[in-house]
């Protein structure tokens, strides 16, 4: 038995050897969770996170506001270590200190400089100084407990802040609660007001359980500790509790969350993590990780290219966060009162799936709805479960739920391709013909397709100008914000007529495909030939005057955070009829490309109030699919030169100021990145009946997709490159499993057969491939 195992030892190393004698990394030891983290969002920057896990454990720079909040790399001090950093949530911030309790002061003054050389940071993993404190704070998580490590001086004033009271992220905190429960356990719960997006107060519950007993247990309330034995409540509190130190002996802290109870969150806590060992949690959580990103193995390419690849890779599995508790508890606030409901069992009484929390669907055609099939097509479902979950609560199916309210995030339909996509890659473990019913309900006059964005009631004129004309004109903009969006409105409800129909023709329901393929047309009434562009309609129907298709604002009115110049080209499932609008196929390729020449120096993307004065722009969702428009209209060698152009200069940085161009988006920048790296997209979202892979070059020699044995039958996909090289970019030749591929694209039910695609690249483009 010795010797069997010193062998398997002897033969593990080996096999992990590389040339050079140095040792491959894994695939979650590529991940850099500090890039681009120099201007975070509060959902952005995630280190001790599961994949998709409720408790998103980090430590806090900045603790106001949506924007520029969270973990900024630039600043010196740690506000504090949240345990909730998720779209319009927040939650139960937490600090160690040593010496005089100043929580009562607020964090300005408990605050505590760090140094990045004191830091380490990996996927599921933080640890960091406080150099205020002398202590060393290392943080990890379950999926909803977060694990803390604190290694304190030798002291009797070792305290553990429960700021609970305090403003985090997105808004106040209404009131909030902290009991003792025993010597080594405290509970509580805050509660978050609610925002312009997520409307309702919001619960947050929580238990604390200390590997230490506690010492004393207090609080504070308007800036004044409180004379307490063991529980305070109210607005503006906090607690804290402290122990007796030795340096020698770390105390360990587990925070377990839940949006149901204190009871849910003790279950929590049971089900998830028993014991103490800390160290064990960072190996399964980095586990946890690896077996994810490990569907996508690449050989070849630089360091720098597979950090970026891997950390994409990770981003894209981060926000859409789980909201329910290990048994199924979840809360649910879509009518007017907040009930605590239980998501379906499976046949072995266990909950069916995790209802989950996540920003809006707008611009997922183009990244996630792609990318998750191929990697974590479980949790597709999940979110469609999620969705469908929502229809019966409440009536609609969400474009981008919070805490269990609708928010109606942004404008359109954009759940219609997110589940329309799912079906048609074969990801239907959810009530379909329901998930259909509810799509259709969302295009009526009282559906979520005519909400403008956190708006509190639809506009029936927008819909009745629509069923009736074709079209939204500047006459009927929506309430509530992008309003006045009226012509991307027009373009979104095309496509998503589209989507709606490929589902409907597959599921056998004729009468709603042909009403839906008709209004798929309605794009050709905001096209202007005469101008070759998208353009605003008047209330009469006559196209606007005076009306410059680029503007230097944020966005330009009729367009969605975008400029007409770009929203021209997202007609994803007619581009051959887009074509003929704009003179033909060559005339639009020229157009197309004459704006990608003209954005080469800002490097494909404006970002900020820019927005609608952009000809390309790949910092926004609208925009994200320019470069394989050619691929549908002919011109494939220039999705393959644009393509690699914007990989290379709007995603390929790897360090804190660069890689994601500010507005991440939950995942969608990273997905949309590691796309263009592994040289796969779908310019129609994939919810054809049909769905194929627009192709491109990878930045790899090889890329190997591990399909999921639970949907794909676990085959395999290699895609090899000969010739690789940042020059050749260029398809000469492609076989698919040794016979000759003539064509851009691979169809969605070839790729999961299984296969290899060889692609012979070139320094110059073979324009007669793939015509």
């Amino acid at each position: 038995m010795a010797f069997k195992t010193h062998t398997l030892i002897i033969a593990t190393l080996l096999g992990c050897l590389i040339p050079g004698g140095l040792f491959a990394q894994a695939p979650v030891d590529w991940v850099d969770p500090l890039i681009d983290t120099h201007e975070s969002r509060w959902f952005y920057f995630n280190s001790a996170s599961r994949p998709f896990g409720l408790v998103n454990l980090s430590p806090d720079t900045q603790t106001k506001g949506s924007w520029k909040s969270g973990y900024l790399y630039g600043d010196q001090s740690i506000r504090c270590f949240s345990h909730i950093h998720a779209w319009q949530l927040s939650g139960i911030p937490v600090m160690p200190i040593v010496g005089e309790m100043t929580g009562h002061q607020g964090m300005d003054v408990y605050q505590s400089e760090f140094s990045h050389d004191d830091e380490t940071v990996e996927a599921g993993y933080h640890k960091v100084v406080l150099k205020k404190y002398g202590v060393t704070a290392e943080l990890t998580s379950t999926v909803r407990t977060g694990f803390h490590r604190y290694t304190y001086p030798t002291t009797s004033d070792a305290y553990v802040l429960f700021d609970v009271g305090a403003m985090l992220g997105h808004g106040p905190t209404v009131e909030a609660e902290v009991s003792k429960i025993n010597e080594r356990e405290i509970a509580g719960m805050s509660l978050m007001k609610g925002t312009s997006r997520r409307k309702k107060d919001t619960p947050i519950f929580f238990v604390a359980r200390f590997s230490e007993p506690i010492t004393s247990f207090g609080g504070w309330q308007n800036e004044k500790i409180e004379d307490v034995t063991d529980s305070i409540a109210g607005e503006e509190i906090g607690a804290f509790v402290r122990f007796d130190t030795n340096a020698d002996t770390p105390l360990l802290m587990k925070v377990s969350i839940s949006y149901t109870s204190v009871d849910g969150a003790r279950k929590n806590l049971d089900a998830e993590l028993p014991h103490w060992d800390f160290d064990k949690v960072v190996s399964e959580s980095k586990d946890d990780w690896n077996s994810r990103l490990s569907r996508v193995e690449v050989e070849g390419g630089t360091d720098a290219q597979k950090t970026k690849l891997y950390t994409d890779l990770w981003r894209s599995m981060l926000g859409r966060r789980i909201v329910s508790d290990a048994d199924g508890a979840y809360c649910d606030m879509t009518t007017d009162e907040r009930r605590v409901l239980n998501v379906p069992t499976d046949a072995e009484g266990k909950p069916a799936f995790n209802m989950h929390n996540f920003d809006a669907w707008w611009g997922s055609h183009w990244s996630l709805d792609i990318l998750w099939p191929l990697v974590c097509p479980d949790v597709y479902s999940d979110i469609c479960n999620t969705s469908i979950q929502m229809y019966q609560n409440g009536g609609l199916i969400p474009r981008g739920p919070s805490g269990g309210n609708y928010t109606f995030v942004m404008i359109g339909d954009s759940a219609a391709p997110a589940i329309t996509s799912a079906y048609a890659k074969g990801i239907r473990d959810f009530d379909v013909e329901l998930a259909l019913e509810g799509l259709v309900k969302n295009t009526g006059p009282t559906g979520g397709r005519y909400y403008g964005g956190y708006a509190k009631q639809p506009t029936p004129a927008a819909y009745k100008e629509y069923e009736s004309k074709g079209y939204i004109s500047w006459g009927n903009s929506l309430s509530g914000g992008h309003g006045k969006a009226v012509t991307s409105l027009t373009l979104y409800n095309a496509y998503h007529d589209w989507c709606i129909a490929q589902m409907a023709k597959d599921l056998g329901q004729e009468d709603i495909y042909h009403k839906f393929i008709k209004g798929s047309q309605n794009y050709r009434h905001v096209i202007w030939p005469e101008k070759q562009s998208a353009w605003v309609r008047e209330a009469d129907g006559s196209w606007m005057k005076n009306f410059k298709p680029r503007e230097m604002r944020f966005e330009q009115d009729g367009f969605c955070e975008t400029s007409a110049a770009v929203t021209t080209f997202y007609v994803p499932h007619d581009p051959m009829g887009l074509a003929e609008l704009l003179g033909g196929p060559d005339a639009a390729a020229k157009k197309l490309n004459d704006q990608f020449e003209a954005s080469v120096e800002e490097r494909f993307h404006l970002r900020g109030r820019s927005h609608g004065n952009a000809f390309v722009d790949y910092a926004n969702q609208d925009g994200t699919g320019m470069a394989h428009y050619f691929n549908r209209i002919g011109f494939p060698w220039l999705s393959q030169k644009w393509v690699r152009a914007v990989q290379s200069a709007t995603f390929s940085g790897t360090d804190p100021y660069s890689g994601y161009n500010g507005d991440e988006d939950q995942g969608q920048m990273g997905a949309l990145s590691a796309l263009l790296a592994l040289g796969l997209f779908q310019f129609d979202g994939g919810s054809g009946i049909d769905p194929k892979y627009d192709l491109t070059a990878p930045i790899f020699d090889k890329v190997t997709l591990k399909l999921s044995p639970d949907y794909y039958g676990g085959n395999t996909v290699t895609i090899v490159t000969q010739n690789q090289s940042a020059e050749n970019v260029y398809i000469q030749s492609a076989t698919w499993n040794g016979e000759p591929h003539n064509t851009c694209w691979l169809s969605h039910h070839d790729l999961i057969q299984g296969g290899v695609l060889e692609l012979n690249l070139g320094s110059e483009p073979n324009k007669s491939w793939g015509k």
